[in-house]
């Protein structure tokens, strides 16, 4: 008599990280930093917390490698839209009218994963959000600063506080075209402000 044995043979399969870091930057997104537990990340993973504490070693660490992936996935590409084959107006309002579609495009995970991350109690997560908002403040600066940089400093906080506004509004609730009209209305004041200047 045989028997049949319906247990898979090997180990276990593991789990992807790359699918475990895009998994975490959707939960990230739609519920912010604060609000995601370790529990919440093994839960939908499947995996326990030594493996995650192996993969990640912290639930800030997995948040950085989260960023790293949103900057060359879903962020603002800061690089194409700073043209310097056209005026700087015209590219700053391409920024925030960028902003403004992004931000509202997912009801369930509105706002930006980096502006959201600047203000959550995680000190480790906060610094790395932060890092990476100064950057994108210091491409912005280095922009304006080439043609304008008499005007570089203010438009950048400016042209800051907007997208911050921006993805603060579309966490509570603005859809598109509230946040589009607030993008061009910002877009108007840059125009006239490098115009007078």
């Amino acid at each position: 008599m045989t028997t049949k044995n319906t247990r898979a043979r090997g180990r276990p399969r593991r789990f992807d990280p790359d699918q475990a870091v895009a998994t975490a930057q959707r939960l990230f997104r739609a519920h912010g930093y604060d609000a995601v537990s370790v529990a919440d990340v093994t839960d939908i993973l499947g995996i326990n917390p030594p493996s995650f504490y192996a993969a990640f070693g912290s639930k800030a660490g997995l948040y950085t490698r989260v960023l790293d992936r949103y900057a060359s996935t879903d962020a603002i590409p800061l690089a194409d839209l700073l043209r310097a084959d056209r005026p700087v107006a015209e590219s700053l309002a391409a920024v925030l009218e960028d902003a403004a579609r992004r931000y509202a495009a997912d009801p369930a995970a509105a706002g930006c994963l980096v502006l959201e991350g600047t203000r959550c109690n995680d000190s480790g997560a906060r610094e790395a959000a932060c890092a990476f908002h100064v950057a994108a403040e210091d491409a912005i600066r280095r922009y304006i600063a080439a043609r304008h940089p008499e005007e570089a400093e203010r438009l950048t906080d400016f042209i800051s506080t907007t997208m911050v506004g921006l993805s603060a509004k579309a966490r509570n609730g603005h859809g598109l075209d509230r946040l589009l009209a607030t993008a061009h209305l910002a877009s108007l004041a840059i125009a006239k402000t490098l115009s007078v200047g």
